[in-house]
């Protein structure tokens, strides 16, 4: 089981759609058959939704099964999910969003928003500032993003042939066999640390195109102090993906 932010794209079928009693309250699960899975995954969505992927050879009797033998774990994880902070939903003046992995409040003067530096020029403010700002901070992310991938692989020699900046709800990042990397432009909200983080554990699939030991032992190398980034970003996926 994991909480896995990090799936990478692989060919992928729905085989189906359950809910789950989990505590007292049910929760949606679906289905998902991938070829190249190795194992049964269940993973809390940030929408409170649950996924279970079936692995190549797999039944959906068998990953039924799996979730419901997981049901105490999948309540746990939406408890914790539940009690995370969130952002407001309309950003205003005065709303504190994260950039860079800091809590900075959006100013006005004028028709133009402030925060850390940054300027956003608007019509007017006395709607939902939300669209606006995270139109600039995927501005951002698109400028910055793949020129900090591109310095990495060349640090670590390794071969990229395309960085992508999308609006992925689900997850931080992929990396295709081809040696495309697609980032979440979101990432400009995390720290310097986590954005590295997620740059080289998709870098580290260049190497071994898996979640195994080895190309754990990839990313531990590539990314020595890891596991504090993941820390922060399961604290913070909520912030991130609502």
């Amino acid at each position: 089981m994991q909480l896995d932010l990090f799936n990478r794209s692989q060919p992928e079928v729905k085989d189906g759609a359950a809910a789950l009693l989990a505590g007292s309250r049910p929760i949606p699960v679906e289905f998902i058959r991938h070829r190249r899975a190795r194992r049964y995954v269940l993973r809390l969505r940030p929408d409170g939704t649950a996924r279970v992927t079936i692995p190549r050879g797999g039944s959906l009797a068998e990953a039924q099964h799996f979730a419901r033998k997981h049901a105490g774990w999948l309540e746990k994880q939406r408890t914790r999910q539940e009690d995370r902070p969130v952002q407001p939903r309309n950003w205003s003046v005065g709303t504190a969003i994260l950039f860079r992995g800091e809590n900075v409040r959006l100013e006005a003067a004028d028709k133009t928003v402030r925060f850390a530096g940054e300027q956003v020029v608007l019509p007017g403010l006395d709607r939902d500032l939300r669209p606006a700002i995270e139109r600039h901070l995927r501005e951002i992310a698109t400028r910055e993003l793949p020129a900090r991938t591109l310095e990495l692989a060349a640090l670590h020699r390794l071969p990229v042939r395309r960085v992508s900046v999308r609006n992925q709800r689900s997850r931080w990042g992929s990396c295709s066999r081809r040696g495309t990397i697609s980032l979440n432009w979101r990432l400009v909200q995390a720290p310097v640390l986590v954005r590295d983080y997620i740059i080289l554990h998709e870098l580290a699939h260049l190497v071994q195109m898996n979640h195994s030991k080895r190309f754990w032992r990839e990313v531990a190398r590539l990314c020595p102090e890891f596991a504090r980034a993941e820390a922060w970003l399961k604290s913070h996926s909520r912030l991130l993906l609502d």
